[in-house]
């Protein structure tokens, strides 16, 4: 890998993993689209780590309190609305991690990496994002989120798996459409996000152990540190400027991003 492809590649992980416009999808096109090799399992680990690493440095003053509620609802099974929303992050991953294992077992990802398939997803819950964000109540934080909440929220982050779906995408969305407010929605999908990659990141690190696939540790290092630095100033300005920009940016990014892939891959001719 060349400097400029391990830029690039780490900036979009870093970008994308929690804007509402898949980082899965922006992985799989950015080769296509370019003489690049395939950067390979090990550094898709190494970027998931840092965009890990981003989500936990962020939330680091958040994270203590949430632990010590969490130990404390288990000893004495009273919740406390601290306790609930990590018992809702733990709960709220179970879809996602038995879908994704399933997929994993049977090898169902290497047929779900088409273009039309991308760009059906980019479309189809670009529109979805938009409805929530203009329909929805938004009158919850997420200390107030209910079982059916989560429910809900844990569903929409499996379908997630279907690339261009964007995992914080969908569960802002969803979260929106249950009546929590935007802030409260993005933080839930991040909070959510530290076991989903923490799984997406073993997955790939156990296919790196048994392949032996050679290691580049100066470009995992650099791809680590950038995807780290940009996602953490992704989420820092996202919420930020959350409340004065809403979604349709986001939104028209994605119908944009969904049509021009459709004439890219001859689906629609004009």
């Amino acid at each position: 890998m060349d400097i400029w492809q391990i830029i690039t590649l780490a900036l979009l992980q870093g970008l994308t993993e929690f804007l509402p416009i898949s980082s899965s999808a922006h992985l799989i096109l950015v080769p296509e689209f370019t003489a690049w090799e395939d950067q390979g399992t090990a550094f898709d680990v190494a970027v998931h780590l840092g965009t890990l690493a981003a989500v936990i440095f962020y939330f680091r003053n958040d994270i203590k309190p949430l632990f010590l509620a969490w130990t404390q609802s288990v000893q004495t099974r009273e919740l406390t609305p601290e306790s609930r929303l990590v018992w809702g992050v733990i709960v709220g991953t179970i879809p996602v991690s038995i879908v994704g294992l399933l997929i994993s077992v049977t090898g169902w990802m290497d047929h779900l990496r088409s273009g039309l398939l991308i760009a059906t997803t980019t479309l189809i819950f670009g529109g979805l994002l938009w409805y929530a964000d203009t329909h929805a109540s938004q009158k919850r934080n997420e200390y107030q989120i209910t079982w059916l909440d989560i429910t809900f929220i844990g569903l929409a982050q499996a379908v997630a798996l279907l690339p261009g779906t964007s995992r914080s995408g969908i569960t802002i969305t969803a979260a929106l459409l249950m009546g929590l407010s935007r802030e409260a929605a993005a933080r839930f999908s991040f909070l959510l996000s530290i076991p989903a990659i923490i799984l997406a990141g073993a997955d790939e690190t156990v296919l790196v152990l048994t392949q032996n696939i050679p290691v580049d540790w100066t470009a995992l290092l650099l791809g680590l540190i950038i995807s780290a630095v940009s996602a953490y100033l992704c989420i820092e300005v996202f919420i930020r400027l959350l409340n004065q920009i809403g979604m349709l940016p986001f939104v028209i990014y994605r119908l944009v991003l969904g049509v021009f892939l459709l004439i890219w891959y001859g689906y629609v001719v004009f």
